[in-house]
């Protein structure tokens, strides 16, 4: 599959198969692809914290609050990026520039996870709603957390949605 092929296939999974677990090489190739992507001064100022089994369950708990992520209960991979010190030149460009480039970073590693995640046949979903300070006490952090990013096999009867996005009239300007 091509990138543009991949980038059409992926989608945020709203209803995972419980009944299968991620493959250990498939886990593997998703987290080496995330190290190798690009950030700042390649500081990689983040962390990733792979949870299965109970402790995904519970991680997974945390997003679900005021009826927010019901899919989340039958994720088999919760992986947790969480915010990690930058490098001294990071840091020193990050502050003449006025730029937050471990946001960024993380948002770039982020999308390699989910991109390397649907090339593996897997389903992914980013989760912005969980109790930050829940989720260091389970993983043993301390980091802001940032985002999680559910793993794991589709349904069968997950079928691909149309994209809704906006016109490139909308989004781009040309000088």
């Amino acid at each position: 599959m091509n990138f543009t092929q991949l980038v059409q296939q992926r989608q945020s999974c709203r209803s995972f198969d419980s009944t299968r677990g991620v493959e250990e090489e498939k886990l593997a190739a998703i987290l080496n692809t995330a190290r190798l992507s690009p950030s700042a001064c390649n500081a990689q100022p983040y962390h990733f914290s792979v949870c299965r089994g109970e402790t995904a369950r519970q991680v997974a708990q945390t997003t679900m609050t005021m009826g927010k992520n019901p899919f989340a209960a039958d994720v088999p991979v919760m992986l947790v990026i969480s915010e990690m010190p930058y490098s001294e030149r990071a840091a020193a460009g990050s502050k003449t520039m006025g730029n937050d480039y471990r946001s960024m970073d993380i948002g770039i590693a982020a999308a390699h996870i989910i991109l390397e995640a649907t090339n593996q046949g897997l389903g992914s979903c980013m989760l912005g709603w969980f109790d930050d300070q829940k989720i260091r006490t389970i993983c043993n952090l301390d980091g802001a957390v940032r985002l999680v990013i559910a793993i794991g096999y589709a349904k069968e009867s997950d079928p691909l949605r149309p994209k809704m996005r906006k016109e490139l009239t909308e989004l781009v300007s040309q000088f």
